[in-house]
């Protein structure tokens, strides 16, 4: 097995195991946070919102500046120092005693984790040039599978051990997928920029310019607007999922969590089926079609989600919204 070879199955099995790790605990915050003395609902809701976004927001802040830097010191130290920051922040979540602890560390595991794209960059810069491709779209899958299992995985954990038990379970996972990159993943030096160009000015320039071509493009403006308008619409509803069960009348706690665990993992599964479909769809009938097409579609979703009054309704309009959402992205 060449280096490269070795290196992309590390490197996928690191983000498996950290992927279901992530995506067990992201579903049950407001479980989490009445466990934590807060009743009120609408402050759940309100908490469960910051708590959902705030890593999120902290990585898109801060994600590229971890790539210039890993051009200079190395993708695999990007890598690490990724899977590392999930297994202390997340870890560290086991012992906090109120929503504002919870939030900052949330924020330190945005502003530090994000480990999809050095995993990316890592293992196809060292791949042959015909395999890139490929190898860039295998490595998504991690993600999809987390998504799929994870939150089953922490229903499960949350309703039989605890929220403790279940975040070290996550700090556990990725703290694994750093063991396993940091003795048997491999990255060319040859392939990093000069050492001699490497200082903190020049990895800000760096970053400025990476951003201001970017901004200036206006395909790739218009395209993150629409991105991120379907991202908005999906993840204001998503972290509310648990609340919504209760309020369906599933009200035993175990019941709950498994429901809502479902309601992820039905969405996930359609999505993975339907992302291949939506890049067809976009290549027969034009990608700007294929963009309305799958925009109607989650839009009827989400109204829908919202008119259910039964679990089985809903579970049904979460798979429609995996099978439409997708297309956002990829028609």
């Amino acid at each position: 097995m060449s280096p490269w070879q070795r290196t992309y199955w590390v490197v996928f099995a690191a983000n498996i195991v950290t992927a279901v790790g992530m995506l067990s605990f992201l579903p049950f915050f407001p479980a989490l946070l009445e466990d934590l003395g807060m009743e009120s609902d609408a402050e759940r809701m309100r908490w469960t919102g910051l708590l959902t976004g705030a890593a999120p927001l902290a990585a898109a802040l801060m994600g590229p500046l971890w790539g210039s830097l890993g051009d200079r010191i190395g993708r695999k130290w990007m890598l690490l120092r990724a899977l590392l920051a999930i297994s202390v922040f997340v870890g560290g979540m086991a012992f906090a005693r109120g929503p504002w602890e919870l939030l900052a560390l949330r924020v330190g595991q945005g502003l530090f984790s994000g480990f999809i794209p050095p995993s990316v960059t890592l293992v196809s810069v060292g791949a042959p040039k015909e395999l890139q491709g490929r190898i860039t779209g295998t490595l998504q899958a991690a993600p999809a599978v987390g998504t799929v299992l994870g939150p089953l995985v922490g229903a499960w954990l949350h309703t039989h051990l605890g929220f403790r038990e279940l975040f070290f379970f996550v700090a556990a996972a990725a703290g694994t997928g750093a063991l396993l990159v940091a003795l048997f993943a491999y990255e060319d030096r040859s392939l990093r920029l000069s050492y001699e160009r490497f200082s903190p000015g020049a990895v800000l320039a760096g970053t400025a310019k990476d951003l201001g071509r970017v901004v200036r493009n206006p395909h790739i403006r218009r395209a993150a607007v629409a991105l991120a308008t379907a991202q908005l619409a999906v993840g204001a509803s998503t972290p509310q999922l648990l609340l919504f069960v209760e309020e369906l009348g599933i009200d035993d706690p175990e019941a709950s969590a498994q429901a809502t665990g479902w309601l992820f993992t039905s969405m996930a599964a359609a999505g993975v089926l339907a992302t291949p479909l939506w890049g067809r769809v976009g290549d027969a009938f034009g990608h700007l079609r294929g963009l309305r097409f799958a925009s109607l579609g989650a839009a009827i979703a989400l109204v829908c989600c919202g008119l259910t009054s039964t679990f089985a309704a809903l579970l049904g309009m979460r798979a429609l919204l995996g099978l439409t959402n997708p297309g956002v992205s990829v028609a």
